[in-house]
Order: C-alpha cells, then structure tokens, then sequence
C-alpha cells in the first residue's frame, strides 16, 4: 500500500547530511510491504506506564523489522542510479540489517555477502540466507564481523554498504517518523532505540523539521553505550565490550557520521538495563499483546525506568523488531 506524501517541510538545517527531499523520495521507492505500519494508541500500556503511549509496530512484515525501509531505499536508490550493475554488495549485521538488505538485494537481483558474528541470532542467520545472501561467520561481535566485512570488500571490490553510515539507511528509516507525525494529535516525546543510529537520526531529522517543539531521546542499552558516551562527550568512545542481550542495539564501535548527524537534534540519550528490557518485553505481551526483540522493547523500557519524566504526556515510541529464537521467547516471555 502507498502512503499519502506531505508536501516537503522547511529545512532548519539545510548543510545536514540527511536530506528531507530524499525521505520524500525514500518514501516513493521502498517496497510498500514495508510501508503504513500500524500505529496506535495502545491504552493498557499507557495506563502502566502513567502516559499516552502510542506504539508504531515496525514488525508486521517480511523480516520483523524496521530496517526493510532503510535497506530497500539505499538498495532501490542505486539501483535506480546504475551503480549496481556487476557489482556484489557485502555489509555486515547483527541480523535484522542483514535480513533488509538481502530481501531487497533478492527484489534487485543484486548479489551480496553479508558478515555477521559467529555469537549472531541464529533465526536471523537462518533468514538472511533464505532470503539469498552469503553469510559469513567470524569475530566474536558484531564490530569484529563488521571489520572482517571492510576488509573482504577492499580485497575483492565488493561494494560495502553500512547501516547508520550510509545515509540512504537513515533517510528510508526517516519515514517511519513521516508516518508516525501525520496525525493531528501529535506525540510530545519520541523514544527511539539508538543502535548504529540510523532510526534515530532518520526520524529525528524529520520529526524536528515538522515539529520543532518535539523531544527526541535515544535509548541504549547500558552494556553497549559507545554511541551515547561519543554523543555525550564529543569524541568517539571504544568500549572494550558489549554486555547486552539487545543485539540489535549492541554497537561497541561507534560510527562518526551518524555521531554527528544526532546534533542538534537529538535532545537526550537514556541508557536502559537488561533487566528493564526483559521487563518492558512483558508488558508488551502482557497489554498489548506483542512480541518484541529486546531492541523493540527499548523505547518502553526507558519510560518504565523514569516514570517521572514521561508522566501524563503524548509519547510514542517504535517497536522496531520482533526476530526472537524459540528459546528467547521462553526464557524472556515466560
């Protein structure tokens, strides 16, 4: 289904990386399998949580995921340009990213490889190769697998392609922020989980062009804060390790471009606990029904852990993947 496209907004920051006409244009090419996700407010979630809360399911599709949006544009976009012709794309993922690019690389036709950690989800190695990619295990994190990644595309002129580095993923994710805004009753606060960036920047960039007054706040996981500590302080900070069940969000190597892209327009980062995710994973269920990965039950988890500073507003968050093996859903549903 095609969405109703709102004539482009003003740009406050015209110099940004991020291009409002490109979210425009993001929205026009990506698969709309992936489109018009629904959003709602979800009541009994609001009422434990003393806010109204309303939820944009990123998970009704193909792969779970949001990342469909922000891989099939970057995919579709270059395509479109010429610049894949003969050429094999290789990125690397934790799963969800790697799922998104090889569902859209398969719609192009386009080969890839894709590097993942020999610790990566095994449901989400299983589809990304369903969906026809060459999956590679190595490294011990997702960091390590994304440098061995770099380094075959340099050896074998494979086209490398990054979430959160690529501007492309940010300004497809952007859209689901396009969608989330359309309502006349808008949110006052968006918590969106911050992995290597690309949600929270492609949503910040347009909710700030729309609606000036909006706050945004990123939400890490505590053992895997390298983004939140680079945007904090200013200079890039390299964790020793990750220490989260949050795979999804579990970045240990922080990408400059995407540090910068959040100035200006992200207002906080909240760091949230493993055991806040696996709680805020049961409420989901429990009111409304919902599974979600732990990076899905980010948002949630970080309004749970400071009631005080949601209390009695407008907040929508995204639940943004829901890939979980059989063993997580009992262990962390149960």
């Amino acid at each position: 289904m095609k969405i109703a496209l709102p004539p482009l907004p003003a740009d406050p920051d015209p110099g940004h990386r991020l291009r409002l006409e490109n979210v425009l244009r993001a929205a026009s090419l990506i698969d709309p399998v992936f489109l018009a996700s629904p959003q709602f407010e979800c009541e009994p979630l609001g009422d434990a949580l003393a806010c109204s809360l309303t939820l944009k399911l990123e998970t009704a599709n193909p792969i779970r995921s949001f990342k469909g949006r922000g891989a099939g544009y970057l995919v579709a976009a270059r395509a479109a340009g010429g610049h894949l012709a003969g050429r094999r794309l290789v990125g690397a993922s934790a799963g969800n990213w790697g799922q998104a690019l090889a569902y859209s690389c398969r719609s192009h036709g386009v080969p890839l490889t894709l590097f993942a950690a020999t610790t990566a989800n095994p449901l989400k190695v299983e589809r990304m190769k369903a969906f026809g990619a060459e999956v590679v295990l190595t490294g011990h994190d997702f960091d390590a697998a994304k440098e061995a990644g770099e380094r075959h595309a340099r050896e074998t002129g494979g086209l490398w392609v990054a979430d959160g580095l690529d501007p492309e993923a940010a300004e497809g994710a952007a859209t689901i922020a396009l969608e989330l805004l359309s309502e006349a009753e808008r949110p006052q606060v968006l918590a969106i989980p911050l992995g290597n960036g690309a949600l929270l920047t492609g949503m910040a960039r347009w909710a700030k062009a729309v609606a000036p007054g909006i706050e945004i706040l990123g939400v890490q996981a505590r053992g895997a804060d390298a983004m939140e500590k680079s945007w904090r302080t200013g200079t890039l900070r390299f964790p020793p390790a990750v220490d989260t069940i949050a795979d999804g969000i579990g970045v240990r190597i922080p990408i400059a471009e995407a540090v910068a892209d959040m100035r200006g327009l992200v207002d906080d980062v909240l760091l949230v606990e493993d055991a806040g995710i696996i709680a805020a994973m049961r409420l989901l269920f429990r009111t409304a029904g919902l599974v979600a990965e732990p990076s899905g039950a980010a948002g949630i988890a970080a309004i749970a852990s400071c009631p005080e500073r949601f209390r009695g507003k407008r907040v929508a968050t995204v639940v943004c993947g829901s890939n979980l093996t059989a063993e997580q859903a009992r262990a962390w549903l149960g």
